[in-house]
């Protein structure tokens, strides 16, 4: 049954998302291959005493969900009917409120005085366990400014606040303190609230983005001319004091993004249309030049994933192509080693199956373009040291592209497949709290397949698989592992069933919660995995009228006994060889987890924390990623030196001196503790040469309250200018031979002048993807 127009427009907005498989009625338990599922008790009546009905009568074609603070068990649902008339949009919108998970709700749209919420400002939601929300309201287009409604405690009651300004994106929270906002309008113009959106202060005109940095600093690019389309001739400026100073970082500025401790920013060279990628470990009082390869104007950079010790950079290929080098960066962010090439990384819509396993360390799973068009997925245990394919689940036979009906791997469906509309309905999923727990969609053959996907599951983060569901399905994980939830993805028939495990996916229970099927939507479950609740949401499609129905689940009253030490066992993570000293080492040290025995009917519980037991390794090649100009061969720890920088010295940049690296091809993994064993030989030797940056550094301060001493600085100003006008013509011709540069290998540097590509160390793509539809746009989130 296809959804009508008034529903097509559900939108779901929570973290965890879940759908179940579909098993023939009077059947208890479906087992997976080799395991046994002897779970005998009648659960059918004890969860229907704990399955609870909510029905929304109104006419409401959106709905949009958002849970308030963690544990609490708050969940704001925003109903939306919106008509477009005459070229004017009529509408109204509801605003229910529950604080038991979803289980009932309480219509407070009085709170927000019966006002139209504009829903593609999302509900904002405080950090941490705030409290705050804010709903921004939809206003009339001749008023001086726009509308919002706050609230403080979880959603109890909103005050509708009268805005300066009319916003143009959702306002931005700080971190860690609720209290400050920052906030852009519909004229560029960039505003701050020091008391939760009571009041605010505008704090500079023409700016084109803003972003929150650590403690009171944050970050924005503005164009003197007001025109943000003038991509490379932004300025990047900085205040630590909520805009009372700014200080000017850089100029010529494309874009610019955060990771972890770095800052990023994509910057104008001298060579027409080409970018190159500079990065600041200080929040930009001091610039290098990245490593990289110069993009150009079809071209792009993208932070895929990035912490305090690395990055993951992805460079895209010239040309058309879809795909791009992954580049793993040393822990300054500056010098990058080559990870995976062919990277699948489309320039339409801007979609990467990257995706980082939270639930075991150092594993990423990703898809590469291969030479004859397929897309097929790879994985890395060790922080991308080395890419290889997903070993075929024992269970499952090669499909029809396999050319070896003996030798195939499993390929994981993930943002690319969904972008392409196959029937995919969500990603892989994984939680920190659920150790070494992964599920997604897959098919097993030479590619990813266009035919219908089934569900896999990993319970040792990704060294092994087994097909847990038949066909395509929504799931989520509850009680920190201890219990999977899943819906079938159906669009044609209604649902009335869920499935649910407590083994891990070896066994599926089915559930029927309804007697009358719905049409079904998307599954709720609060953020953190470690609620036991689960919301079923969808419509029910009568011929006179339709309206939203869901149906939450508490399965605290199915496992009533809380887990005891006996319920647990240790795990020794990454382990393959019990007999090999080295078994489990990763990054440098062991982990042992203590996790819950499949057997075990119990629950974790909310206040369950993961518990591990780390052990330092002896260091082994394996813990070494190839230094810049050396590679490694397939199946090999040997690092290789590149045959075009043979007997080069390979010069850069760093702080304004000139350098030289002195290396015999491996450097330490970013964040490996390994100690002793192997060791390297690897200086950084100063020449003693001066070289300077491309990038312009005015570090002038604008005080917002002005000073009496302006003569003087614009004399000392004009004075430095000059001299370093000087210095700068005197070092452009004797020193660095006419290039402006921050940080290069000269070898590199004539390469990319004499082909205009790279076969060092190249590309760059937030993790998301989500934000982007530019294929020329630097993905620098």
């Amino acid at each position: 049954m296809k959804p009508p127009p008034l529903l097509a427009a559900w939108t779901l907005l929570v973290a965890a998302l879940t759908l179940a498989l579909r098993l023939p009625r009077g059947v208890t338990a479906t087992a997976t291959a080799g395991a046994a599922c002897q779970w005998g008790r009648d659960f059918q009546g004890d969860l229907n005493q704990h399955t609870h009905e909510y029905r929304f009568v109104d006419l409401s074609g959106t709905v949009t969900l958002a849970w308030v603070g963690d544990g609490t068990g708050v969940l704001l649902a925003l109903t939306t009917f919106q008509v477009p008339l005459l070229g004017i949009k009529f509408g109204q919108s509801r605003l229910y409120r529950s604080d038991n998970y979803g289980k009932n709700f309480t219509d407070i749209t009085k709170y927000i005085n019966n006002t139209f919420i504009r829903t593609e400002f999302g509900i904002a939601i405080g950090p941490e366990n705030s409290g705050k929300v804010i709903l921004t309201a939809d206003v009339s287009g001749k008023s001086s400014g726009g509308r919002i409604f706050r609230s403080s405690d979880f959603g109890k009651n909103f005050v509708p606040t009268n805005l300066p300004f009319h916003p143009l994106l959702q306002i931005l929270y700080h971190s860690t303190d609720s209290e400050h906002l920052l906030a852009l309008s519909i004229y560029n113009v960039l505003w701050f609230s020091s008391d939760f959106g009571e009041s605010w202060k505008k704090i500079h005109d023409f700016v084109c983005l803003v972003k929150w940095g650590p403690n009171n600093t944050f970050f924005f690019t503005t164009h003197l001319n007001g025109s943000c389309t003038a991509r490379g001739l932004l300025e990047l400026r900085r205040t630590d004091d909520f805009g009372s100073t700014i200080k000017i970082l850089a100029s010529k500025i494309y874009s610019f993004g955060l990771g972890g401790c770095f800052l990023f920013a994509s910057v104008m060279t001298n060579k027409g249309s080409l970018r190159a990628l500079h990065v600041s470990k200080d929040m930009g009082d001091t610039w290098n030049m990245a490593q990289l390869p110069h993009v150009s104007a079809e071209q792009f950079y993208s932070i895929l994933a990035a912490n305090d010790d690395m990055v993951f950079m992805h460079v895209d290929d010239p040309g058309d192509t879809g795909f791009g080098t992954i580049y793993a960066s040393d822990d300054r962010g500056i010098v990058y080693s080559k990870s995976l090439e062919r990277h699948l990384y489309t320039t339409t819509g801007g979609e990467t199956d990257f995706t980082n396993i939270t639930s075991l360390r150092g594993v990423y799973v990703s898809s590469v373009l291969a030479e004859d068009g397929s897309v097929q997925s790879v994985i890395t245990f060790d922080r991308g040291g080395e890419w290889q394919p997903l070993r075929k689940p024992e269970d499952s036979d090669c499909d029809s592209t396999a050319k070896n009906k003996d030798e195939c791997s499993l390929h994981i469906h993930a943002s690319y497949s969904i972008s392409q509309k196959l029937n995919v309905p969500m990603p892989p999923l994984s939680e920190p709290n659920a150790v070494g727990l992964i599920i997604a969609h897959g098919s097993v053959g030479d590619a990813i397949s266009v035919m219908v996907p089934d569900v896999y599951v990993s319970d040792d983060g990704g060294y092994s698989w087994f097909k847990a569901l038949k066909g395509p399905h929504y799931y989520a994980i509850l009680d920190s592992g201890g219990l999977i939830v899943a819906v079938e993805h159906n669009v044609y028939n209604g649902v009335d069933e869920i499935k649910f495990s407590i083994d891990e996916g070896q066994c599926w229970y089915s559930y029927n919660f309804t007697k009358k099927p719905i049409v079904f939507t998307g599954l709720a479950s609060e953020p953190g995995a470690k609620s036991m609740n689960v919301s079923i949401w969808g419509y029910v499609d009568l011929i006179v009228t339709q309206y939203w129905v869901s149906f939450t689940i508490d399965f605290e009253e199915l496992l009533t006994r809380d887990c005891s030490d006996d319920d647990y066992i240790q795990w020794l993570a990454h382990s393959s060889n019990v007999n090999d000293p080295n078994d489990g080492c990763m990054l440098g040290y062991k982990e042992k987890f203590r996790r819950l025995r499949k057997s075990s009917l119990c629950r974790n519980g909310h206040d369950y924390v993961v518990n591990k037991q780390p052990n330092v390794c002896l260091c082994t090649l394996g813990d070494y990623l190839c230094d810049f100009g050396y590679y490694r061969k397939e199946n090999s720890l040997e690092c290789i030196e590149q045959s075009d920088l043979r007997g080069h010295d390979l010069e850069f940049c760093l702080h304004g001196k000139k350098e030289i690296l002195k290396t015999n091809g491996y450097r330490k993994i970013p964040g490996d503790q390994c100690s002793g064993g192997v060791k390297v030989d690897r200086t950084v030797k100063d020449i003693s040469k001066k070289c300077v940056s491309n990038l312009i550094e005015p570090m002038q301060l604008l005080d917002a309250h002005g000073t009496s001493s302006l003569p003087v600085v614009v004399t000392v100003i004009a004075f430095l200018l000059i001299l370093i006008i000087v210095g700068v013509i005197f070092i452009k011709k004797y020193v660095c031979g006419g290039r402006f540069l921050v940080h290069r290998y000269s070898v590199l540097q004539r390469q990319v002048e004499a082909t205009g590509d790279d076969e060092l160390d190249t590309s760059v793509p937030v993790n998301k993807p989500e934000y982007h539809d530019d294929s020329d746009e630097d993905l620098l989130e």
